[in-house]
């Protein structure tokens, strides 16, 4: 009952760690809102978490974050059936085809389009969003980050591996740490609430070699499930987590200590 009848937005609700906060929202009594730009995944995640969950209080819209006009079009038509929204939770991971080289092999052309499409994204999205806020009188951003926003790269764990930490993954979510808190200063007495969530690593099928390392950095589980998020995501969308504001929140089974 911590988010009844509160409208959740999730961006990037039909992803990996998306279906699991939409998951959260309805387990807790709140509306989710799956907003993502991929309509045809978006409405399969919605039909199946629907009957999984035996609810009808899951909602799509397609949704492009990097496009106000689209923007604009996904909050009148949830002002129109809902008459509120009280939650953004910014948790889309928009990309390029060359997004995720090595630091030497990033072109400049890639290394902006990438920021714009998903630091660029979140600010739009935001601003579009918490306009709605001020006027409404009350709003509520997450911003999804990550331990490597708030720690150098642990570039070791990646060895005898093909994987590598992407240099602009590290300027973009180091910046979205940042431009949490300057959102939540810059909307000082609009009642409205800014804060991000920083997990560590997500299981999905990484190479064994990659887990093992990773492991050693932690202090029990290792990587985290994406269901690991949900009760922290929770205390910052519901009431008891009112008066925290611009802060980052880290869940990483202690990587980054």
């Amino acid at each position: 009952m911590m988010l009844k009848d509160k409208v959740v937005v999730i961006t990037g609700g039909a992803g990996l760690i998306g279906k699991e906060f939409v998951k959260a929202v309805v387990e807790n009594q709140g509306i989710a809102i799956i907003a993502d730009i991929n309509e045809e995944l978006g409405k399969k995640v919605q039909k199946k978490l629907s009957q999984e969950l035996n609810i009808q209080t899951i909602d799509f819209v397609q949704l492009d974050i990097t496009s106000k006009d689209s923007l604009k079009n996904c909050i009148e038509y949830l002002d129109n059936k809902y008459q509120r929204i009280d939650v953004l939770v910014n948790n889309a991971y928009p990309r390029n085809k060359n997004y995720g080289k090595h630091f030497f092999d990033v072109e400049y052309e890639d290394f902006i389009q990438n920021l714009g499409l998903n630091l660029g994204g979140y600010f739009t999205t935001s601003q579009q969003f918490a306009q709605y806020f001020k006027n409404q009188g009350h709003g509520n951003i997450v911003n999804i980050s990550s331990i490597y926003g708030a720690i150098a790269p642990r570039f070791e764990v990646y060895d005898n591996t093909y994987m590598t930490m992407p240099v602009e993954y590290a300027a973009i979510k180091s910046g979205l740490i940042h431009l949490t808190k300057y959102m939540a200063k810059y909307f000082k007495g609009m009642n409205i609430k800014v804060n991000a969530l920083s997990p560590g690593g997500i299981f999905d099928h990484q190479p064994k070699a990659f887990l093992e390392n990773y492991k050693q950095n932690c202090l029990n589980k290792g990587m985290l499930d994406n269901s690991d998020l949900k009760g922290t995501l929770v205390y910052l969308l519901c009431d008891m987590s009112k008066y925290v504001n611009g802060q980052n929140i880290i869940v990483d089974d202690g990587f980054s200590l």
